[in-house]
């Protein structure tokens, strides 16, 4: 749901026989009559604003309403620049991998983890190495176990037809964790 698009009752758009009226400074002004209020909103050149609809009586402010959703729309804005998407990067090897290779494997998966992103390690086998699936797992344990610094293993290592695969997520580097 998104802040901007909440829709407030303001001015003649709000029919209560009395509601609760908060000044453009915070403070209370007390419980009166909706013609009473919008009297006050007009005098001040500002908008009546319904901002507590449930309450009882209703809540209403007196506001800029044109500015105070430019000023929710920014900080939405905002929220939405300083997300980061997770991303699932792919490592894909085969049982008999040499160790060259494995470490190029080993450092672009370390940097996908860095980056925040997580990776999925698959091993594909072929032909006869279907009879030797223990060296795909070891395999996968090992990188891994090499990849602990940066992320840990989220799901053990599983055969899925001719695949076996693990899932790293990015250890987090916030305090307090």
């Amino acid at each position: 749901m998104t802040i901007a698009n909440i829709a407030h009752q303001i001015n003649e758009e709000i029919r209560d026989k009395e509601l609760r009226l908060i000044g453009a400074d915070g403070a209370q002004l007390g419980v009166m009559s909706a013609a009473e209020a919008q009297r006050y909103a007009d005098e001040a050149g500002l908008d009546l604003v319904k901002i507590s609809p449930n309450a009882v009586p209703p809540v209403c402010k007196l506001m800029d309403y044109g500015k105070f959703r430019f000023e929710q729309a920014k900080k939405e804005k905002d929220a939405k620049k300083n997300q980061h998407v997770v991303e699932i990067k792919e490592v894909r090897m085969s049982p008999g991998i040499d160790i060259g290779d494995f470490n190029t494997k080993l450092r672009s998966a370390q940097k996908f983890l860095a980056e925040g992103n997580r990776v999925k390690v698959t091993i594909r086998f072929r032909g006869r190495e279907m009879a030797h699936t223990d060296i795909g797992k070891n395999l996968l344990l090992d990188f891994a176990q090499q990849c602990a610094e940066v992320g840990v293993m989220d799901k053990e290592p599983k055969l899925e037809g001719r695949h076996m695969s693990i899932f790293l997520g990015a250890k987090s580097n916030k305090p307090g964790k």
